[in-house]
């Protein structure tokens, strides 16, 4: 096991963007953990900086996620959830800790020992900050694992970099985009993100998240329907059917991401475009390697390049 500190690093994108396959390509580096879909999971209470204890930590991290779980319940779980059918909450996904979604599955082929094994450790984290919890469990996984440094990635990151580049302001940052009408037509037909643009429409018209709501708020009656716990998977659907209302959802995304980092400018900074990495895979994947510091990026880049410029069929599957 290394003791001495990880390497860090985030790659912040709006989603829909070949994100996923950027993660699942570093997995092939044997020295980094590449770890998805995991600082999503952050409420938007913790945001704030306020210090709770590691065992207040673990019960977030512990519990399903609102979203995830309605997701489940109307029968449209992203295909982007990992945990085996023979895991000890597959006959009960409602109630999926968030970590076992994605995250866990992604790390190890028996996600269900590492989450027990974190178990025993993450409750006794010291007292503080949400994103101080975070850096601590992503390091201590990293140790477990035998790894030097981790890669976290998680779909529509974006509207969450002004609180990423606040929170870890020495990790290396890699900002991924594509162009905005491709982006809203994958996200289009991506249920995670329907119900993302969802929450954003709740909040923009009336004020209330509905995965959060406050007894004190009132939803519109014409919104009721849309409500978890009754919304359905058409509905989900038909919402989906217009890709022009995800335009909104890349602007806003865009507008989030860029201006965090015109704030709080990170140390070290990769930009990369989708469409470039698909179009010459090779350099842009050595670059990538190199500023995540690879010990050797441009084997790395050609052993895996392959899974990137395939063919159509393999370009399609990494955003669409």
């Amino acid at each position: 096991m290394h003791t001495e500190d990880p390497g860090r690093a985030i790659i912040i994108s709006s989603g829909r963007c070949g994100s996923t396959l950027l993660s699942d390509l570093i997995v092939e580096e044997p020295e980094t953990l590449s770890v998805q879909e995991f600082v999503m999971a952050t409420p938007s209470w913790a945001k704030a900086g306020g210090a709770i204890t590691g065992a207040a930590y673990w019960q977030v991290l512990s519990s399903p996620k609102p979203e995830l779980a309605t997701l489940f319940a109307i029968g449209l779980p992203p295909k982007e959830v990992r945990y085996p059918t023979n895991g000890r909450w597959s006959d009960r996904l409602e109630q999926l800790p968030q970590l076992l979604a994605i995250t866990l599955p992604k790390l190890t082929d028996d996600p269900d020992a590492l989450f027990d094994e974190l178990a025993t450790k993450v409750p006794d984290f010291p007292e503080q900050s949400f994103s101080a919890h975070h850096r601590m469990l992503l390091d201590l996984i990293t140790r477990l694992t035998g790894k030097r440094r981790w890669v976290e990635r998680s779909g529509g990151s974006s509207q969450v970099a002004p609180y990423l580049l606040r929170s870890f302001p020495d990790a290396r940052i890699v900002y991924l985009t594509r162009n905005w009408p491709d982006t809203a037509r994958s996200m289009s037909r991506h249920p995670s993100f329907q119900l993302i643009q969802l929450r954003l429409e709740f909040v923009s018209r009336c004020g209330v998240d509905p995965f959060q709501p406050n007894s004190d708020q009132q939803v519109p009656a014409e919104l009721e329907h849309l409500l978890p716990g009754r919304i359905t998977a058409d509905l989900l659907r038909e919402r989906g059917a217009d890709s022009t209302r995800y335009l909104g959802l890349c602007a806003f995304m865009a507008a989030q991401a860029e201006q965090a980092l015109v704030d709080n400018p990170p140390t070290h900074l990769l930009t990369m475009t989708y469409e470039d990495l698909v179009a010459d895979p090779v350099p842009e994947l050595i670059r990538l390697g190199e500023f995540l510091e690879f010990a050797d990026p441009s084997g790395w880049a050609q052993q895996v390049a392959g899974r990137v410029s395939k063919g159509g069929a393999v370009r399609q599957t990494a955003a669409v």
